[in-house]
């Protein structure tokens, strides 16, 4: 990315000492000296000297030269210099030129004659080029390509000026007649692009005359081919477009993946029939699996994208193709692929999808992969959104995935674990299968996070009596023995874990520390994890490491209050389903033993924390509830859970349902319009693309599709006043923001009754904003406009300026005036977009990005709700935060935003908000993303918007 360069480079202006050395050094006879000055005085030229006198001492001693260097540099100097006075007339020492370039155009070297005609293409006075037009047309019949090839844009040049026509009036025959006897193929090219922009009807004469023989052309020819068709068919005549879109197709078998590309993407745009759409597709896939650079397979996947927005329907039929291109190790490609297949889901081929999707997850545990754990939590994410959308296939791949709750990718192993939260839901048949599956599976994770949950599953759906003893036996085989540790009067380290099976080899790793008992005297207190190790590791079997235990060692006593509700839970549902009141009464008390093994362990001093207030709380309820249990908490706890959980999963749906309506085109045809009868039209001659063809054109017709609304309103929004009205220049700017592009529109109107010579409009950025294009001089007459284009590069999300100035001269003064205009905002509003992302993802992204932007809360709204509304309005942003979580009135308010810039950067903001006693609000709005602009000019934004101001 180009970055703002703090280094000054040093260059001397011209000075007469300095145009007097060049001219010394070019009246020389060294040919390197002669070299070194051209390039001085050409460098002079461009940053904005004159070097009136340099002239006829370049025509004098430069001229005659032979050297191919000097030449070319002299065609530079010629090419810089003005060749024009201040009354619009061509200088008179310009015909002093005429017969060397007439000299170069019959010169012996091949060289001289190429260099020369290039060097013509770039002159605009037809007082210079209307003596060389003769030997510039005797050049077409030269026996070298390289000269034809010149020779023929030359042509072209010449014929396109305004008075062109005159100067070489037969020039679209000449080119023609060149045309069919060419054998170049850059030349023919040439020839063929001359008679695009010059004659257009003998460019379609001619690829019509050769249809048949098109496939044989080169691939620079077949790409102006492919041109001239999309130009063609703009037109409202489209009568030929069924010949047009037969020659496209004909080209998507040529060996040049270019011409292979833009035929695909021509011939969707020339016809929406199945049969069209489908080979772009077919053809896009191709070049997917065939081409090996990144950018390209992303560029490519975009194109199919854009098809599945229009023509859903044809791109069901490829979904397999698009995912062959997962071979690829790049991880964007990989998750551009999933994005598309996703959302190309249909009863019909889900079932292969995730059929493929579980061997790719299998490949991961090979370990090959580089960055195999990301890729693995993609492909975990991919199969989570399609058993969602069809319940019928989670069967075949939940108990794969459950196998990666131990995973050491933390990420994957939560994905995991929420996909099986959401199915054991949702699919009700796999329940009993997955209990048995997680209770056999749950020794082996490792991360907190998904323990609580898993724990929380088992606690839920735990139904029968012996899923609800399996889950119980679970638990305490991975909490070890009870207590967690001892205190020895004797200074003894006494291991509390004992082994669970005698026939298994055990190591103890204990720890111990000192401390003081009530009466003074000292003990020493430890406390132990037992590592078991077992011939083979089969499910069902001991746990090779006690997970729980070594977690709530750890000072983690928010697992251990999920613990402490989850055997709450058990239990009471034991107590339920147990025709045994002792069974039940001895399961009570063993969980009974855990909770209060916890709450010394927290009270204790063997670990540097102590329990927190929390969690404190939470054990200690459940240890009253198993105390005394009534009907109303008994309900609460085995029934009102699982309902909320089942609401939020129906929420979460609808709320993705209302999304994907929001995101349907919606069209509207206009109750006049004109309707064709499709069965009603004289099909003779059609072939059946254009049959197809002809009914989508009806279907888009009667549905609207070819309606286009403008917004007259929003488009006179972007015109932006640069100058006042009674300065003597009067320039107005029309922005148009294409991502990565802005485009400056500018008109400038004279509005004196004198002509402005050298008019140059200059500008300059602010930000990460580049202009592209050297600012060109102008001569305005008299109360006349003129229209001036700026392009200007974009490479982050920031807010930019643009600011600048007119500079002019008149025939009056002699000092350059100078007109300054008012800076343009880059509004950072045309580069981001609402955009979603997980729960998960968003807290990973908010602890991974370093740049923060606090913005306090400083408005006039006082309800909670319009001023989250007002924000993000104001930010265009989307709100993660569900309406459920926003609903009742409470003072308090706290919801995150997240949006994504076309650059592909992440920004996220979380708004915290408090009512105060006056009814003001008050908190903090705070803005994190990767990078440091786009949090600066999100934050100056909220600033400017946040009062309630338009």
């Amino acid at each position: 990315m180009d970055k703002p360069c703090t280094l000054l480079v040093h260059f001397d202006k011209g000075s007469a000492a300095m145009a007097n050395e060049i001219k010394a050094d070019l009246e020389g006879s060294d040919v390197a000296a002669k070299v070194e000055a051209m390039k001085r005085a050409v460098m002079l030229l461009l940053n904005g000297e004159t070097l009136p006198t340099l002239f006829i001492t370049v025509v004098r001693y430069v001229l005659p030269s032979e050297d191919h260097t000097i030449q070319k540099l002299l065609l530079l100097y010629l090419e810089i210099i003005d060749k024009r006075d201040a009354a619009g007339r061509v200088l008179p020492e310009m015909i002093l030129i005429c017969q060397n370039l007439r000299n170069n155009l019959q010169h012996p070297n091949e060289y001289i004659r190429g260099v020369t005609l290039r060097f013509l293409c770039r002159l605009s006075e037809p007082e210079v080029l209307e003596p060389l037009v003769p030997s510039i047309l005797e050049n077409l019949q030269h026996r070298h390509h390289f000269i034809r090839r010149h020779a023929l844009s030359a042509i072209s040049s010449i014929y396109r000026l305004p008075h062109g026509d005159q100067l070489i009036p037969d020039a679209p025959e000449l080119v023609e007649r060149a045309l069919d006897t060419e054998q170049d193929a850059s030349a023919r090219r040439n020839a063929f692009l001359m008679l695009c922009l010059c004659g257009q009807e003998r460019a379609v004469a001619y690829l019509f005359s050769n249809a048949e023989r098109v496939t044989e052309w080169p691939d620079l020819l077949q790409m102006a081919a492919v041109d001239l068709i999309r130009k063609v068919c703009r037109s409202p005549n489209r009568a030929d477009k069924g010949r047009y879109i037969k020659i496209i197709i004909s080209l998507l078998s040529s060996p040049s993946t270019a011409v292979v590309y833009e035929c695909a993407g021509a011939i969707v745009s020339l016809s929406s029939a199945p049969t069209a759409v489908r080979a772009a597709a077919n053809t896009y896939c191709q070049l997917l699996s065939s081409q090996s650079d990144n950018n390209v397979r992303l560029i490519l996947l975009d194109r199919l994208n854009e098809l599945r927005t229009s023509h859903r329907d044809v791109m069901v039929d490829v979904v397999m193709d698009v995912l062959r291109a997962l071979a690829s190790p790049n991880l964007d490609v990989k998750k551009k692929v999933l994005d598309l297949v996703l959302d190309l889901l249909t009863p019909r081929n889900v079932e292969e999808v995730v059929l493929y999707l579980k061997k790719e997850v299998v490949k991961t545990q090979s370990g090959e992969l580089e960055k195999g754990g990301e890729y693995r939590q993609m492909l975990v994410q991919a199969i989570h959104s399609c058993a969602v959308e069809y319940p019928e296939v989670a069967g075949s791949v939940v108990h794969l995935l459950m196998d990666f709750l131990g995973d050491t990718n933390v990420a994957a192993a939560v994905d995991v674990v929420l996909f099986v939260r959401e199915i054991i839901e949702t699919n009700p048949k796999l329940r009993v299968s997955m209990i048995q599956r997680l209770s056999d599976t749950f020794y082996q994770i490792r991360a907190s996070r998904v323990c609580s949950i898993a724990l929380w599953i088992l606690g839920e759906y735990s139904l029968s009596l012996s899923e609800v003893e399996s889950a119980i036996s679970t638990i305490k085989q991975c909490l070890g023995d009870l207590p967690f540790f001892t205190v020895s009067e004797e200074g003894e380290t006494t291991d509390s874990s004992k082994p669970a099976q005698p026939m298994v080899n055990s190591v103890t790793v204990s720890s111990r520390r000192p401390v003081v008992l009530a009466d003074g005297t000292y003990a020493t207190q430890s406390a132990a994890t037992e590592t078991i190790s077992t011939p083979s590791a089969a499910p069902g079997s001991f746990a090779s490491t006690l997970n729980l235990r070594s977690l709530i060692l750890s000072g983690d006593f928010f697992l251990a209050a999920v613990v402490a509700c989850t055997l709450t839970k058990l239990v009471l549902r034991l107590e339920e389903v147990q025709p045994s009141k002792i069974e039940a009464n001895k399961a009570c008390t063993g969980a009974l033993l855990v909770m209060t093994s916890i709450l010394q362990l927290g009270l204790s001093s063997y670990l540097p924390q102590p329990i927190d207030n929390d969690s404190y709380d939470r054990i200690v309820l459940c240890v009253r509830l198993l105390c005394n249990t009534g009907d109303d908490v008994r309900k609460i706890w085995l029934q009102s859970c699982r309902q909320s959980f089942a609401k939020m999963l129906a929420e979460k749906q609808f709320r993705e349902t209302e999304e994907m309506k929001a995101k349907a085109q919606i069209s509207h045809a206009q109750p006049d319009d004109l309707i064709d009868f499709y069965h009603l039209k004289s099909r003779r001659g059609m072939s059946q693309l254009e049959l197809e063809d002809e009914v989508q054109d009806d279907l888009k017709a009667a549905t609207g599709g070819f309606t286009k609304e403008t917004d007259d309103a929003n488009r006179l929004n972007r015109i932006l006043q640069l100058t006042g009205f009674s300065d003597p220049v009067y320039a107005e700017a029309f922005v148009t923001v294409h991502h990565y592009d802005i485009v400056l529109d500018v008109t400038v109107i004279n509005r004196t009754k004198e002509t402005l010579q050298n008019l140059c409009l200059e500008l300059a950025t602010m930000g990460d904003l580049k202009l592209v294009d050297r600012p060109q001089n102008y001569t305005l007459a008299p109360e006349s406009s003129k229209q001036i284009r700026a392009n200007i590069k974009v490479s982050s999300t920031e807010t930019g300026v643009i600011f600048g100035n007119i500079v002019y001269e008149t025939s009056n003064v002699m000092e350059r005036s100078v007109v300054v205009l008012n800076d343009i905002h880059i509004d950072i509003m045309d580069y981001i977009s609402p955009a979603t992302c997980a729960d998960v993802t968003f807290r990973n992204m908010w602890a991974e990005f370093e740049w923060e932007n606090k913005v306090a809360v400083n408005t006039v709204i006082q309800d909670e709700k319009e001023f989250l509304n007002h924000v993000i309005k104001s930010t265009n942003m989307k709100c993660l935060t569900p309406p459920s979580a926003l609903d009742g009135e409470c003072g308090f308010l706290a919801a995150n935003l997240y949006a994504k810039s076309v650059f592909g950067e992440d920004a996220l903001v979380n708004i915290s908000i408090e009512k105060q006693a006056d009814g003001k609000l008050s908190g903090y709005i705070r803005i994190r993303s990767k990078t440091q602009g786009i949090a600066l000019s999100l934050g100056d934004k909220i600033t400017l918007k946040q009062k309630g101001g338009s």
